[in-house]
């Protein structure tokens, strides 16, 4: 049912918003919305009436509106493939029904005149062509009708779910902002961070009787219809209506001193009144650290809350608590809060400037728990427990996360600088590092200059920009005109460079009275350093050093230290802190004490850890194989990592095992980001009584792109692997035993989810022969939802000594003469074991008669899917033999993709065999892949925060 057009109550409105919007604000945006939700349809009858007031010193021949449900309208938008960078298949298979739109029934200006529209080529953004253009610091009026159709919210919060309830944010046309003589056109990306301009708005919403309505706008009045509720809601000097509707009341009203919140933020084992203090305590302390909230009610919705939670261990499943109720409730409660606080009064461009808006967030969560939880430990009561406690992660206090998160991507090269735009940040660093390091940079900046100017200039800052467009330099100006001293490196190498903090003591040279310490540079950031003088574990000595370009001696008296500590109290960001000590008491003292470790922890820069874990592994030669893993991984990724697995087979009752030693060396701001650097070597055993051992030296290279978003990566390796082989007598093995070879591989691969694209092209040389080849995979997800598979592999012998297929190319189960694939019977050619198939070489799923090519090979592998995970394949190619004419071979059948490339079913149809179905044994034709190793199947989730 649609409501009569600008009904009496709504004109009213719009009156006293004009007179409010007149008294508050000159040359404010005023907006009149009636919309109508129809619960049956999923849509939204909107007509809107607004005055766009142009502020600018230009004419405005064309306005552009924000129209961000349109973003869900088909596979093809940003957001659509924003979802498929990471990884995100449900809009691009969604059904027409699924999706959300705008469909515009009327544009008219204020002399009843069409106005033209179009939509851009972002789609979700309009432009509106006006008949005459907007002269400036004038206005117009103009009046809208459209039908939002929502989507359901399995792709974002936004939409409706199966349960009648509906959350509307960033649902209307809003205007897009005019400065600097253009438009800033933001599409949606699931982001949170609609640019929009300061409005003031009047919303009549109309909706059904048995459901109820919670927003960030005032609400005026709500009334019962002869057949719906209409609820009046006002937004004075706002940006956008956010509508929560539930069939239940969720919401409660606290009116604090300080604040009034509505809030359906729950806490199950938390008792109301304790809820109701802490809240009270939690309004307190926003409102004296930032300033009056200027709105009548402040919305902390649990929706928030689930969009940008507290990741950590409170995301662990309900029935592990591992903190107390009152502080997870409160830190839950401030971070939402002080979310939604800071995006209704403070105007950012958050598409490109939102790095002051997470450095206040996170500045002031580490205060709240420096003020009233000090003693709180990362892992809560879980820290106290047998068999936790001795591991450093659980002495780390709950503030340290913010830099351990931080460092997660800035230790694999992927961190980003602060004003990186919020749509060129990986996901990782969207969600979690870039907002921990914003919150870091001011208690960095908090001890350098004191924690009362940075509070001090919080409150100035928010006192005179709150309810104003801002930009970061507005925050920083302030900031700088705090202090005395120079702190233009905070905003230069802090915030806008992604460039690591990392020092360490060169040198020291010791008087009697003393010391004259060289402090080195090795980040090339140029930032103020803490240094700590200890005596037994106590702080006898602190100062601060600065402008250390590259490397600089300071002189400081003696005090009795002896030791040195940079950065003791780990308030500062810093990359490596494990070469951040000197011993004053001579070489031997200096060395870092062995620290021997269960399973994996986090890096304690005063030890030397070495962790150990037992493992087990599986192939039929060995049978199970336990063994205890030994290494020096730390949850923070290191320069230089050694891995060994001793293991003993309990079939073949010997020693088995791997071991390598890696150097990895990353580049900041080069295209060639990575070179690695490594030497490993493997024993086990391929038959009864029959082992290989490998030993490989091998250096490479990696190059991404200048954007990290993108998936497109490319390596170089160089190798050189040497086998030995003990063979069994009985075995029937008619080559040398032992052999090397240098293999060189490229690598070119841009990995997504709607197109995927990975060649390489491999060279291998040995004493007996010298081959090439090359290899294309390539995936296409379709508009139709169909998904296609193509591979091509090609290869051929440049020289061919060999008196046997041990080297030859396969058509579908390589010999595996390199042990590069993880063959759970690499010797078998019958049986269970001989079904596993990987992959590689020719590709086929069929076992044909003279599989093997000494000379050259070329093979197609497609398929297509009919229904979901159910597909159908084929295979075609040549192969050629010395001395035969090539022949023309061909498979075909069903294939199960249960998991791409992890686990798979091949039941074959037609080959050259024939129909293979109806031939005997055709359980024994069936073919599988399976990946059994953890950190493999652990890529499927990892992918796409990275």
């Amino acid at each position: 049912m649609s409501p009569k057009p600008f009904n009496l109550s709504a004109i009213l409105l719009c009156v006293f918003a004009i007179i409010l919007g007149m008294g508050s604000s000159k040359g404010q945006h005023l907006n009149t919305l009636t919309a109508t939700l129809d619960g049956a349809k999923k849509d939204i009858y909107i007509e809107q009436q607004f005055v766009y007031v142009n502020d600018s010193n230009d004419s405005l021949p064309n306005l552009f509106f924000n129209d961000w449900p349109q973003a869900y309208a088909d596979k093809n938008t940003a957001l659509a493939k924003r979802f498929a960078e990471e990884f995100k298949k449900g809009l691009h298979l969604a059904k027409s029904h699924e999706r959300g739109s705008t469909n515009i029934i009327s544009v008219v200006d204020d002399h009843y005149s069409g106005v033209t529209w179009e939509r851009t080529r972002q789609k979700d953004i309009i432009k509106f062509s006006l008949n005459e253009p907007l002269a400036p610091k004038d206005s117009i009026k103009i009046f809208i009708t459209y039908r939002v159709k929502l989507p359901p919210n399995k792709y974002t919060p936004f939409g409706y779910d199966n349960k009648n309830k509906y959350y509307l944010k960033d649902w209307y046309l809003t205007p897009a902002v005019y400065s600097d003589g253009k438009w800033s056109l933001y599409s949606n990306k699931n982001l949170e961070d609609l640019f929009t301009g300061i409005t003031n708005t009047n919303i009549t919403f109309n909706y059904s009787k048995s459901l109820f309505l919670a927003s960030n706008f005032t609400e005026v009045s709500t009334t019962n219809t002869a057949f719906l509720k209409q609820t009046f809601l006002e937004g004075i000097n706002t940006k956008s209506a956010e509508i929560i509707i539930t069939p239940t009341k969720t919401f409660t009203k606290h009116i604090t001193p300080t604040l009034t919140i509505l809030t359906d933020l729950e806490a199950p084992k938390y008792d109301p009144i304790s809820k109701g203090l802490s809240i009270n305590k939690v309004a307190q302390f926003i409102t004296d650290n930032l300033g009056e909230y200027p709105h009548q009610q402040l919305l902390v919705s649990n929706i928030d809350n689930q969009k940008n939670p507290l990741y950590g261990l409170n995301q662990l499943p309900s029935f592990v608590t591992p903190y107390e109720d009152q502080f997870q409730f409160e830190m839950e409660f401030l971070k939402t809060a002080l979310n939604s606080f800071l995006r209704e009064t403070l105007f950012f461009d958050t598409r490109k400037d939102r790095w002051v808006n997470d450095a206040l967030v996170n500045y002031l969560m580490i205060n709240y728990v420096e003020t009233y939880y000090e003693d709180q430990k990362l892992l809560g009561k879980l820290s106290n427990l047998w068999g936790l406690r001795s591991f450093h992660l659980a002495k780390m206090d709950f503030n340290e996360q913010y830099s351990f998160l931080h460092m997660l991507t800035a230790r694999k090269n992927l961190d980003q600088s602060l004003r990186t735009a919020n749509d060129s940040l990986i996901k990782f660093n969207q969600k979690i590092a870039n907002r921990y390091k914003a919150g870091l940079g001011l208690a960095y900046l908090s001890e350098y200059i004191g924690q009362d100017k940075v509070a001090k200039s919080i409150s100035e800052f928010y006192e005179n920009y709150k309810l104003k467009p801002v930009r970061p330099e507005d925050f920083v100006g302030i900031l700088e005109g705090s202090t005395e001293k120079d702190i233009r490196w905070f905003d230069k190498e802090y915030v806008s460079s992604s460039k690591r903090i990392d020092y360490n003591i060169s040198n020291v040279f010791k008087t009697d009275d003393s010391l004259a310490i060289t402090l080195k540079n090795k980040g090339g950031t140029n930032v103020p350093i803490s240094l700590f003088g200890i005596r037994k574990d106590s702080v006898v000595s602190k100062y601060w050093f600065s402008d250390i370009a590259e490397s600089k001696t300071f002189t400081i008296p003696r005090q009795g230290e002896d030791r040195l500590v940079l950065n003791y109290d780990q308030k500062i960001p810093e990359f490596n802190q494990r070469d951040n000590w000197k011993s004053l008491n001579g070489f031997f003292s200096s060395n870092k004490k062995l620290k021997f470790q269960f399973f994996k922890d986090t890096e304690d820069p005063y030890y030397n850890q070495i962790f150990y874990v037992p493992v087990m592994g599986f192939n039929i030669y060995d049978g199970l194989t336990p063994g205890m893993r030994i290494h020096n991984k730390t949850l923070l990724e290191r320069p230089f990592i050694f891995d060994f697995a001793p293991s003993y087979a309990l079939k073949e009752q010997a020693m088995v095992g791997y071991g390598k030693f890696n150097f990895r060396k990353y580049y900041q701001d080069k295209n060639m980001f990575v070179a690695n650097y490594a030497i490993g070597g493997s024993s086990f055993h391929f038959a009864e009584n029959s082992r290989y051992t490998t030993i490989t030296p091998s250096v490479s290279f990696g190059w991404r792109p200048d954007n990290l978003i993108s998936n497109k990566r490319e390596y170089l390796t160089f190798r050189y692997v040497n086998v030995f082989r003990i063979i069994d007598e009985n075995q029937d093995i008619n080559t040398d035993p032992d052999y090397n070879v240098l293999n060189a591989r490229y690598i070119n691969s841009n990995n997504g989810v709607i197109d995927f694209v990975s060649w390489f092209v491999d060279a291998q040389h040995s004493s007996d022969f010298s081959k090439v080849a090359f290899n294309l995979e390539y995936r296409k997800l379709f508009e139709n939802n169909r998904q296609l598979n193509l591979r091509f592999f090609a290869g051929k012998f440049l020289r061919n000594r060999t008196n046997s297929d041990f080297f030859s190319f396969a058509l579908d189960r390589p010999t595996d003469y390199l042990f590069d694939y993880n063959y759970l019977g690499r010797s078998e050619d019958s049986g269970i074991y001989s079904q596993q198939i990987i992959i590689a070489e020719g590709g086929f799923k069929s076992k044909l008669e003279n599989p093997f090519s000494n000379d050259w090979i070329a093979t197609t592998n497609a398929s297509v899917n009919l229904w979901r995970w159910i597909e159908l394949y084929g295979d075609v190619g040549f192969i050629k033999n010395k001395g035969f004419k090539e022949r023309f071979v061909y498979d075909s059948g069903v294939r199960l993709n249960l998991v791409t490339d992890y686990f798979e079913l091949y039941f074959p149809l037609y080959s050259n065999n024939g129909w293979e179905v109806s031939q005997p044994n055709y359980d024994e034709k069936i073919r599988f892949i399976v990946t059994l190793s953890p950190k493999t199947l652990l890529g499927l989730f990892n992918r796409k925060w990275f």
